[in-house]
């Protein structure tokens, strides 16, 4: 018999593709990276990094290389700590929260009841996440909560996917694999190399000896696909996150959390090519 916790354990990953589109906002957006641009941070990558980390405070870079798991520290130290001489951490809070908003009232014009309704439900799950372990999750939830409906929306989601990525770095940790081999990892299983290793900084150099490294421990094969233990390795990283993520979502209506949530996903998700380096699948189902 299946209980209410492995329920709710199951429904996390669905919760998850439904929500991560929404905060993906601030990094695809046309909207959001114009907003860093115009402030001076100029290239993609400053805007990221200032407005990621931005809840932590003016982080060094040790610090967000930690957090952000799967970068490489020369690709951090390129952004961080530059980008505190241009704005403050406060300055790009309000610039991603800003970036977000005008990218969310284009794409979700013609779901404002559906916005109001999904904020008010993410509320609850999002307001007090458990945080233990999980320093951006924690940064992120100890910032004020809007009152704007679109704002509230991005704010929650953001809380919620920090919540779960923090997990993911702890089941990573875990399974003993760095911040590089999870991405090689990854790729001899389902993710083109091309999604990855630009959009994390590592060299050919660093990325070939983590594979080296996969292969020596058996979870990899020359070939570079993932052997039966490589696969078991990631599904246990998976099952972890999974459940590490669950507990926000224990008093939840999930149901109506998903109605609420399913066009409102799919009309964000236009934003987003599959795949992509966040490793976010296409829902099945979803409109063009």
């Amino acid at each position: 018999m299946t209980s209410a916790a492995d329920t709710t354990v199951a429904a996390t990953r669905d919760l998850w593709t439904l929500f991560e589109p929404i905060h993906s906002v601030t990094y695809f957006s046309p909207e959001a990276v114009a907003t860093f641009e115009e402030a001076g941070l100029r290239g993609f990558w400053k805007g990221y990094f200032a407005g990621r980390a931005a809840p932590l405070g003016t982080a060094d870079p040790g610090t967000v290389t930690a957090t952000f798991c799967s970068y490489a520290p020369s690709m951090v130290a390129e952004a961080v700590p530059s980008v505190w001489r241009v704005v403050t951490p406060g300055d790009a809070l309000e610039l991603r929260r800003k970036g977000a908003r005008a990218a969310l009232a284009r794409l979700l014009a013609g779901h404002e009841e559906r916005v109001e309704q999904a904020a008010e439900l993410l509320s609850a799950p999002a307001t007090a996440p458990d945080c233990t372990g999980r320093a951006l999750a924690a940064a992120n939830a100890a910032l004020p909560w809007p009152r704007d409906p679109l704002d509230r929306l991005w704010h929650a989601t953001t809380v919620l996917r920090e919540h779960r990525g923090d997990g993911y770095v702890a089941a990573q940790v875990a399974a003993d694999l760095d911040g590089c081999e999870i991405l090689v990892l990854r790729t001899g299983i389902d993710l083109p190399r091309s999604e990855l290793q630009p959009f994390r900084g590592w060299t050919d150099g660093e990325w070939d000896a983590a594979n080296r490294r996969l292969v020596d421990r058996g979870l990899l094969d020359t070939e570079g696909r993932a052997t039966e233990e490589g696969h078991r390795t990631h599904t246990t990283i998976e099952e972890a996150t999974d459940r590490a993520a669950s507990r926000p979502w224990s008093a939840a209506d999930v149901a109506r959390l998903g109605e609420a949530l399913i066009p409102l996903s799919d009309a964000v998700s236009r934003t987003l090519r599959f795949p992509n380096p966040i490793g976010l699948p296409e829902r099945r189902g979803a409109s063009d």
